[in-house]
C-alpha cells in the first residue's frame, strides 16, 4: 500500500492539489454558479471522507485539508493549461509509485470531484454545460 510517507513533500502537495485544480478548471470553464461550484468542491471532499477505508492513499489525501493558492495561476488560461499539465504529471507520478488499484481510485476521485463541480449549477439549461463537459473530458484524458 502506498502512503504519504512514500512521497516527498513537493510530490504530496502536487497529489493533494490536483483534485482541487480539476474542480477549478471545470468551475471556470463556463460562467455562473461559482458559489455553488465552490461548495460542491468542498462537499466532494467531505463525501470522500465518508467512504474512508477503501484506499489508504485516498484516505490520506482526503484527510489533508486541500489548500490552493488561487493566485498561483496568472489567468484562467494558465489555470486551464498549467492545471491540466499538473494533473497529467500527478497521474504519471502515481503510475510510478502507487499500485494500479490506487491509481484507478485516485483517477476516480479526481473525476468525481470535477463532476460534482460541473453538476452544481445548471448552465445553458443543462446540468453539465458544453464547456464543462469539454473540461471534464480534458481532465479525464490527462489522467489516463
Amino acid at each position: 500500500m502506498t502512503a504519504k510517507s512514500d512521497f516527498t513533500d513537493q510530490e504530496w502537495d502536487q497529489i493533494v492539489e490536483a483534485p482541487m485544480t480539476a474542480g477549478l478548471i471545470v468551475s471556470t470553464a463556463a460562467s455562473g454558479g461559482t458559489f455553488r461550484e465552490t461548495f460542491a468542491l468542498a462537499r466532494a471532499y467531505s463525501d470522500a471522507r465518508k467512504e474512508h477505508g477503501q484506499s489508504q492513499l485516498l484516505d490520506e489525501i482526503v484527510s489533508t485539508r486541500p489548500e490552493f493558492d488561487r493566485h498561483r495561476f496568472s489567468s484562467g488560461e494558465a489555470l486551464h493549461d498549467e492545471g491540466l499539465q499538473q494533473i497529467a504529471d500527478t497521474a504519471e507520478l502515481l503510475r510510478t509509485k502507487a499500485t494500479p488499484e490506487e491509481l484507478a481510485a485516485y483517477r476516480e476521485f479526481v473525476l468525481t470531484v470535477a463532476s460534482h463541480v460541473a453538476e452544481a449549477h445548471k448552465e445553458e439549461g443543462q446540468e453539465v454545460s458544453s464547456p464543462e463537459q469539454t473540461a471534464l473530458d480534458e481532465v479525464r484524458s490527462r489522467l489516463n
